[in-house]
């Protein structure tokens, strides 16, 4: 009796995690007080491990929906592809957004094409890469960002614009989880950067939010950090939370809003549980696809 209680609820979360809440689409909203006093409000939407692949076609409706929110600003950590034809699923989700300042990144994702592995080793540590890869066509998907978006790539890279009156920096690394990252690249440019205009908001943005990522962050002066990866865990126990989060991040901050404490500083840390997952992993069970529109509002 006792088996056959276990195997029809074990039934039942495969069936909810694979079929029904991996579809369940969901848009967090914050707020955090992070500009100068007197600013108007900033409406961020932050999107991440999209993973696309090309027959996801009720994803891509669900992203492209989101500029009905009409955010001044995207952030994208990044794991935009999940299929070596995952471009034109790419640009109907995210064309709607296009004309909209963003800041981006890329995570190996973008770069190489997913294949299969055992999740269990999530569990020893994050993963690694043990198989030759099939690249994807990164110069493509720049180009789209880029030059058809017009979102600005922060892999490690210095950017800025002005939004709403305010003038917005960005600093970011590309993959951590791979140590594609290379921090010492933004000391220069973010010199020049302020010398020439000083920013009012510096943002930090990263795929993987790795320890030694988040604090150099902070002590460049970041004002508020937004990573992915994580896919807040994919497989949360109700209660406990995240089991792993393929980084080095505590698993209580693998997913949400948080505040990382460094070197004497607080700092909004925003942790995106992702919109996806690999083709191979097709699951999510207490952790639900999603995207954060994140209102900055002036410092109290």
């Amino acid at each position: 009796m006792t088996l056959a209680v276990v195997g029809a609820a074990g039934t039942a979360a495969a069936v909810w995690g694979i079929g029904i809440e991996r579809h369940l689409y969901t848009l967090r909203r914050h707020e955090v007080r992070v500009l100068p006093e007197g600013a108007a409000p900033l409406r961020v939407l932050h999107i991440s491990d999209a993973h696309m692949a090309p027959w996801q076609r009720r994803k891509q409706e669900w992203i492209a929906s989101l500029a009905e929110f009409a955010p001044h600003l995207v952030i994208d950590t990044g794991d935009n592809l999940g299929h070596v034809d995952a471009l034109d699923g790419i640009r109907r989700a995210y064309d709607p957004l296009r004309g909209i300042p963003g800041f981006f990144v890329h995570g190996s994702n973008d770069h190489e094409a997913p294949s299969p592995r055992n999740p269990f080793k999530y569990f020893s540590g994050p993963s690694a890469q043990k198989r030759e890869p099939v690249a994807l066509d990164t110069p493509a998907l720049e180009e789209y960002l880029v030059g058809d978006l017009g979102w600005t790539d922060l892999n490690n890279a210095v950017g800025a614009f002005d939004v709403q009156g305010l003038r917005i920096a960005g600093l970011g690394v590309a993959d951590a989880h791979r140590d594609w990252d290379d921090l010492a690249l933004l000391d220069a440019p973010l010199a020049d950067l302020r010398a020439d205009d000083a920013p009012d908001l510096t943002i930090g943005v990263t795929h993987a939010p790795y320890r030694r990522v988040l604090d150099r962050f902070v002590d460049l002066g970041a004002d508020m950090l937004f990573g992915g990866h994580t896919h807040g865990g994919q497989v949360r126990m109700p209660g406990v939370g995240a089991l792993v989060a393929n980084c080095d991040i505590p698993l209580r901050q693998a997913r949400g809003l948080s505040t990382w404490a460094h070197g004497g500083r607080a700092v909004p840390l925003n942790v995106s549980a992702g919109l996806g997952h690999s083709i191979y992993a097709p699951v999510r069970f207490a952790c639900r696809p999603e995207a954060s529109l994140i209102t900055l509002l002036p410092r109290a």
